[in-house]
């Protein structure tokens, strides 16, 4: 698929580093949709650029909200895809295109990018939250999921379609529950990522208590995958 035909949503909140990251998706052609989920002050001012695209949400709806309003502003555009970029600086713009790559254009595929953990920093909480989320998404989609918590991914518009509850970081894994339900594919593809030092960190997922929201999710959604399997839904 041609690269260029996604466009890359980054979502937001009193991330100075958001800068940063969209210099750096620019620098490369692509369009740029900035999220920002109730920054206070706003961070991103909406006339920097015209290929820069600025949505801001009067307070913080949480990360599946930016991203449904990324997502729609897309659609809006003329885009079938989108990218979503995590605005910390951990998802790099050189391996967007490892991404499109995975699908022709026209296939209605979620692709995740799987992240190297066998990297310096990673957090040892991390790596355990992402397994424990894994049996979950695998047990759920029935597909082979290796980082199920990976906010770096490839999402064709047609996810608007589907009917999600979720507003906060548990969004992600229910799109994609229910985009597996529909008999929709999930893709992966190894990419590299950076995590900085744990005192330059700036992340606002909170490794256990959003972990076992996720849980939770899936624990909700068990009964309507055993009655889709049944076939009565």
């Amino acid at each position: 698929m041609d690269k260029y035909c996604a466009v890359v949503v980054i979502p937001t909140l009193n991330n100075d580093t958001v800068f940063d990251v969209i210099k750096s998706v620019r620098d490369l052609g692509y369009e740029v949709i900035v999220v920002d989920d109730g920054s206070n002050p706003p961070v991103v001012k909406p006339e920097i650029d015209e290929k820069i695209h600025v949505i801001t949400h009067s307070c913080n709806l949480g990360k599946g909200a930016a991203l449904k309003s990324g997502a729609k502003k897309a659609k809006e555009l003329g885009y079938s895809y989108f990218v979503s970029m995590d605005a910390d600086g951990q998802h790099l713009a050189c391996e967007i295109c490892k991404l499109t790559d995975v699908i022709d254009y026209g296939d209605d595929t979620i692709v995740i990018g799987a992240r190297d953990f066998e990297i310096d920093n990673v957090p040892k909480g991390s790596k355990i939250g992402r397994s424990i989320s894994n049996f979950w998404a695998i047990l759920d989609t029935s597909c082979k999921i290796m980082d199920s918590l990976s906010g770096f991914r490839l999402y064709p518009i047609s996810i608007l379609e589907l009917s999600t509850k979720s507003d906060k970081f548990d969004w992600e894994m229910e799109v994609l529950v229910k985009h597996a339900w529909l008999k929709k594919q999930i893709a992966e593809t190894a990419v590299q990522c950076y995590y900085p030092k744990a005192e330059e960190r700036v992340s606002h997922f909170r490794k256990w208590r959003d972990t076992v929201s996720i849980v939770l999710l899936h624990v909700k959604l068990l009964p309507f995958r055993l009655l889709f399997f049944k076939g009565f839904i």
